[in-house]
């Protein structure tokens, strides 16, 4: 990895073969959102632990979960304009220094209240970390990248979530949940270190990007810093974007399970043990990033043989959230674990055929203004996370713990995702007249 100095220009090295330095913003991308998740998802496993030491009924554990997607969401668009206007650089800097603070102090707390806004306020670090990436994609990367980008960076960002259960319980042999938050707050702060020494806002600043990578990259000046001019108006009353908004919202709701409730139906309805359960729990996050993998290396190969990129991020969208609702109404049909926890993996999977497209709608329609418009996609899902756990811990309690009522509910709002995306023109970019036709 290069070391950075100051520069105007990039002259010094070779213009023959294009570099290769937009690359490692995929690997920063990667390894941050894996990082997100095992700050987000190590909750999920620590609940029952700290559910009995600070004495939580199930509904207040639903608002500590849904404390962290109210802040997240609330703070989605605010965190991408600044990257729009300000550059994902120092944005992304402050980012992952807060979040990474309010992981350790999750240790900290010692009752509802002081768990509830510790959570909150981590949220409201995190938030608009997965705008401003996209942003520096749409930066740092051709078009014909970006959306494999969002695949591969989504399939870590899963992945990673899907082996932090076990990681929490390996940290458990040997911490208390307390401190095991201290130490998972404490890696983000390495990444920011780095991220920032290399990283900057225009790959034209950047030393290792020579004048045949920036051919590639034809057009990032205009699409770096410096557009905090929004068209609030349009933005707005875009169909488009307000679909967007619908299926990321709906989406939402039955993927929070997996790292909210997940290891506590596992242990209270499958009767499961803590080390069992949390490798039970790899499979949606697991299987999910098998989805964005496959979404964001085969969507591009459909577009080309259909010639209608409009056309194919619909089918796969469409797709991908009738996948899910049929999938999770069969997780309810069996008794075994096993084959309960693999239609949940599947479920998951066909969620995340979904991502790469909705996210590649992001940049395409959001151009200049991705960060804005991913942003706010990402508060309506967000938004969406808010609702279910809390919406499961009164239908637990209502129901006198029926786990299948909440699975139940997971597989119908599916089919209202599928529906936002069969009008939907996920192509056409905000700056031109939406008269694209379907």
């Amino acid at each position: 990895m290069d070391v950075l100095t100051p520069m105007s220009s990039n002259t010094q090295v070779s213009t023959g073969r294009p570099t290769r330095a937009r690359h490692w913003v995929v690997v920063f991308a990667i390894t941050l959102a894996i990082l997100s998740y095992i700050d987000r998802v190590c909750i999920s496993q620590a609940a029952p632990n700290m559910t009995h030491d600070l004495g939580l009924s199930k509904v207040q554990m639903g608002y500590v979960f849904s404390a962290f997607t109210l802040a997240y969401a609330l703070f989605e668009i605010p965190s991408g304009w600044l990257g729009d206007w300000m550059g994902p650089r120092r944005i992304l800097m402050r980012i992952v220094a807060w979040w990474s603070f309010f992981t350790a102090a999750t240790g900290f707390a010692w009752n509802f209240a002081s768990l509830w806004v510790t959570r909150f306020l981590f949220g409201a670090g995190e938030a608009g970390c997965f705008p401003n990436l996209t942003k520096a994609f749409t930066t740092w990367l051709p078009q014909d990248e970006r959306v494999r980008a969002q695949g591969i960076m989504w399939t870590f960002a899963r992945w990673g979530g899907a082996f932090t259960p076990p990681l929490v319980v390996l940290a458990f042999k040997y911490f208390s949940w307390r401190h095991a938050f201290g130490i998972f707050g404490a890696m983000g702060l390495v990444w920011a270190f780095f991220f920032y020494r290399w990283f900057r806002d225009n790959p034209r600043n950047h030393p290792s990007v020579n004048a045949a990578e920036l051919a590639l990259l034809e057009g990032a000046d205009k699409m770096a810093s410096g557009h905090g001019d929004v068209p609030w108006r349009r933005l707005f009353t875009s169909q488009s974007v307000w679909l967007l908004w619908g299926q990321y919202f709906f989406t939402s709701y039955p993927w929070y399970f997996y790292i909210t409730w997940l290891p506590t139906y596992l242990q209270e309805c499958r009767e499961l043990d803590s080390a069992t359960s949390a490798n039970y729990a790899i499979f949606p996050l697991l299987f999910g990033g098998f989805g964005a993998l496959l979404s964001g290396f085969l969507s591009p190969r459909i577009a080309r043989w259909t010639g209608n990129l409009r056309l194919t991020r619909r089918l796969m969208g469409t797709t991908g959230m009738l996948g899910g609702s049929v999938f999770l109404w069969l997780a309810v049909q069996f008794h075994d674990p096993l084959w309960t926890m693999l239609a949940m993996g599947m479920a998951s999977f066909s969620n995340d055929l979904m991502l790469p497209c909705a996210w590649g709608a992001c940049m395409d329609v959001g151009g200049k203004y991705t960060g804005t418009l991913s942003g706010s996609m990402n508060m309506m899902g967000n938004l969406g996370g808010f609702v279910a756990p809390i919406t499961g811990g009164y239908i637990l309690h209502l129901t006198g713990g029926n786990w299948n009522a909440y699975l139940y509910s997971m597989s119908a709002v599916y089919v209202l995702a599928a529906l936002c995306w069969l009008p939907m023109d996920p192509v056409t970019p905000l700056d031109q007249s939406e008269t694209a036709h379907a």
